[in-house]
């Protein structure tokens, strides 16, 4: 293997910045060339590794998973050029992973947080309102400067999305987290929750499908960012349709959250609500699904160059993670095409570049 790294091209250091070369030296980027040492080319349209910023690694339909799964799910996203992922929150222990130089970074949340019986079995830690502050706290501990609670779910005794927990409850629960330094996410499908979470100053919402006029002015005032999932919103009428002859204004609620979609994510889009791609790869859905959420944003009003930014630069400013920059890793996608013209050349890189390391790629 050659000691130097150079990629040719367009090298896309971000939104409006671009540059023809950079080189790998020691794994990191550098701009200025070698002055000695083997040198191996690669050349094409270069991105920062892609960012899933809701992925769940260590987690399937059923629960918890073991490593060697877990490490199939992280060797899948990889090869799709996500090489930074925030796990949104699982039950398996994943820190094996940042041993391994070959897998993607992961910025973990914890494990769920949900009320008793709110939410799919064995996923979250469940809990009453009187205990959420102390596992919020604990879970703050657990994860890397995120929690992860659940807003919303069915509730069977009103037979649609409620609710989880008392807002006064939230207020201190996101305080809490604060406190200890974490940034605060919740799961959220109906329109209620995202008031609550609003008022109590949560820093993330997934999902948010039912955002509305007033939330959405309260999300971008309070610089509350939002990350869709809109390859797992897709699926909502699945989702929905096993409960439509128990719970018809559940099964009525999700159809009509479905159907205004990407009208949903427009109107967040343009009162300037900060947007992030994410899959919620993990649960019911396969990883490596980034470069198809960025296609759903476009179709939710995004510019190809605002899909790119969600999933690229933008997100990791965001987590506080570098793009490309001089000193740092080398993790970076390369592709045979100009993604800025068709954002469905993200879906078949070239190369995928790890810590300076060729990890995948056609």
């Amino acid at each position: 293997m050659a000691d130097v790294l150079h990629v040719t091209g367009e090298v896309l250091i971000s939104e409006q910045e671009s540059v023809p070369e950079l080189w790998v030296i020691d794994g990191k980027v550098s701009f200025t060339p070698p002055t000695s040492g083997d040198v191996e080319t690669v050349s094409g349209f270069v991105l920062p590794g892609f960012v899933d910023a809701h992925c769940h690694v260590g987690l399937d339909a059923h629960g918890a998973v073991d490593d060697a799964t877990s490490e199939a799910q992280a060797v899948a996203d990889r090869d799709a050029g996500t090489l930074l992922i925030r796990d949104a929150g699982s039950p398996a222990d994943t820190r094996w992973i940042d041993e391994r130089d070959d897998l993607p970074k992961i910025i973990r949340a914890g494990r769920h947080i949900a009320r008793t019986k709110r939410y799919i079995r064995n996923f979250a830690h469940e809990v009453e309102p009187e205990q959420l502050v102390p596992r919020v706290r604990a879970e703050a501990r657990a994860g890397d400067g995120w929690v992860k609670l659940v807003g919303d779910w069915i509730e069977r005794g009103v037979g649609d999305l409620a609710p989880c927990w008392p807002r006064e409850v939230l207020v201190e629960a996101i305080a809490a987290a604060h406190e200890a330094g974490a940034r605060v996410t919740a799961h959220c499908f109906g329109e209620e929750s995202l008031a609550d979470f609003a008022a109590a100053g949560t820093d993330c919402i997934e999902h948010a499908t039912g955002l509305v006029p007033e939330t959405i002015s309260a999300f971008a005032e309070q610089g509350i960012a939002i990350v869709p999932t809109l390859v797992n919103i897709e699926t909502f009428p699945q989702i929905a349709a096993p409960a439509a002859e128990k719970f018809p204004d559940y099964t009525r609620h999700m159809l009509q959250l479905h159907e205004r979609r990407f009208e949903t994510i427009a109107a967040a889009h343009d009162a300037g609500v900060p947007i992030y791609v994410g899959t919620d790869a993990g649960g019911s859905l396969p990883h490596g699904l980034v470069a198809q959420e960025m296609e759903l944003l476009i179709r939710a009003g995004f510019t190809t160059t605002q899909a790119l930014a969600a999933g690229t630069w933008a997100s990791r400013s965001w987590l506080g993670r570098p793009a490309i920059a001089e000193g740092e890793d080398a993790d970076l996608v390369v592709l045979a095409e100009d993604p800025r013209e068709d954002v469905r050349a993200c879906g078949t890189p070239e190369h995928v570049i790890l810590r300076g390391a060729r990890v995948g790629g056609r």
